[in-house]
């Protein structure tokens, strides 16, 4: 940091992110999990991605929020994502490139990326 001018611009940055992870009822959720298993398998990178991608779009009335444990470590990194009136939808084994698509079909345009989803799963 050289300059107040710098620091008011890390304030202001971060006070965007915490705007974004900021819960309400008539807001999508993003929820992550970051129990140790889920940043073990990446869940950190695609957290901060969820909140990068909503940040760049300018989406407004979506919230990431970040949780323990989901139950679920086998399928980690995981979020659920909850739309009011709709039935939520668990993303499994995500990444990066993944989190990108499900903005842009799922949270932009109302089309849960069903091949993510913990119902792709055939055990």
């Amino acid at each position: 940091m050289k300059s107040l001018e710098e620091l008011m611009a890390l304030r202001d940055a971060a006070k965007l992110n915490m705007t974004t992870r900021d819960g309400s009822t008539e807001a999508t959720r993003i929820v992550v999990g970051m129990a140790t298993c889920g940043i073990a398998a990446g869940a950190r990178p695609v957290m901060n991605k969820f909140v990068e991608e909503i940040t760049k779009r300018n989406i407004q009335h979506v919230t990431v929020a970040q949780t323990g444990c989901i139950g679920m470590c086998q399928y980690e990194p995981i979020a659920e994502v909850m739309v009011p009136g709709k039935e939520k939808v668990t993303y499994i084994q995500l990444t990066e490139e993944k989190v990108a698509k499900i903005i842009v079909d799922h949270i932009v345009n109302g089309n849960p990326v069903a091949e993510y989803t913990i119902g792709a799963i055939k055990e």
